[in-house]
């Protein structure tokens, strides 16, 4: 059995079949996709960040928005670039979205990819301290977020404050009870999964991850996932980790499918690089009858070691047709892999 989510980028612009030609669009179909979404069955809402791009950015106002808007779905990120992030700020932005959606914020965080920009970070204000990089700069961030999520008091009161406050050191409000424990880490190597992992942290694994060994994609990515879960065990928490794992996945079951996605099912992966030093593979896509499908996931071996499988979504042909693909996948593949 898996949790199965979208993982929406939320892209717009004047694309031939595009129908999310603004940020307005975007950001309004993106509750009503969840909305639409939770009445089919889906188990979570996914939004990726990206700044200075035509797509979804600052994820609050809408994790919030779809919060009030549903009742069971998850309602996540993947991910939030923590090199652009006031962790403080950040801890009362999602304490108020969690408390909306009585407890179904399910948070991703990265130390970020590259971006639109160069070093976008610096124009909000952030900058890595002397000898630390802008990827350490991203993992400090993270530390700090965890660490007053706990909801424990650190800072001092003022003796005449406004207010009346509760004895001792003051901790940042709202606070969320159990939200530390529904933060996840979008993991790029093997490395960063094992250090989510002593933080306690869920794994976030996605399309993309450094290349290495020189073996497929989805045995990588397995293989990074097992080094997640024995370091997790090693670490002794308590709880159960959750892994969730993103593919392209599209069943082919009617003349629009085909039209989309008919000749895009790309077999094989993919090299390139995500910076000048860093090697990446890139995991194939699946579009196919549900039939071969269901064959060819079933060899995919992270998608196995996973619990969570987030379905990346073509937004920009809007919210009908997504809820097409999602409950495709719902109907014709998932029962026969034993997802549902």
């Amino acid at each position: 059995m898996k949790k199965i989510g979208f993982l929406s980028f939320g892209h717009w612009g004047p694309g031939p079949h595009s129908q999310a030609r603004t940020a307005k669009d975007v950001l309004k179909q993106s509750i009503e996709l969840a909305v639409a979404a939770e009445e089919i069955g889906v188990d979570g809402a996914y939004f990726r960040v990206h700044h200075f791009a035509r797509q979804l950015a600052s994820p609050f106002p809408l994790l919030a928005a779809v919060g009030a808007r549903t009742s069971k779905i998850e309602i996540g990120t993947g991910v939030i670039d923590m090199r652009y992030e006031n962790p403080l700020y950040m801890a009362e932005d999602a304490g108020s979205a969690d408390l909306i959606s009585d407890g179904r914020l399910q948070l991703g965080l990265s130390r970020g990819s590259p971006e639109q920009v160069i070093e976008g970070w610096r124009y909000f204000g952030y900058q890595p301290k002397d000898g630390a990089s802008d990827a350490d700069m991203g993992r400090s961030s993270t530390e700090v977020f965890l660490e007053v999520l706990k909801g424990e008091g650190f800072a001092e009161p003022n003796p005449r404050p406004m207010f009346a406050n509760p004895p001792g050191l003051l901790r940042l409000e709202p606070h969320s009870e159990g939200l530390r424990d529904r933060i996840w880490w979008g993991a790029g190597s093997n490395a960063t999964a094992v250090w989510a992992a002593k933080l306690g942290m869920n794994l976030q694994s996605s399309t993309l991850k450094d290349d290495e060994t020189g073996e497929p994609f989805h045995v990588q990515q397995a293989a990074q996932i097992r080094a997640y879960h024995a370091a997790w065990k090693e670490a002794g928490h308590t709880r159960t980790p959750r892994v969730s794992v993103s593919r392209s996945i599209f069943a082919l079951v009617d003349d629009r499918d085909r039209a989309y996605f008919g000749g895009s099912g790309k077999d094989s992966d993919s090299i390139g690089y995500l910076d000048a030093n860093t090697r990446a593979v890139f995991g194939r896509s699946y579009a196919a009858e549900p039939e071969m499908l269901i064959k060819e996931l079933a060899k995919d071996e992270a998608v196995a070691e996973a619990d969570t499988l987030l379905l990346t979504i073509p937004n920009q042909l809007g919210v009908d047709y997504n809820v097409h693909v999602l409950d495709s996948i719902l109907k014709h593949v998932a029962p026969e892999l034993g997802w549902r």
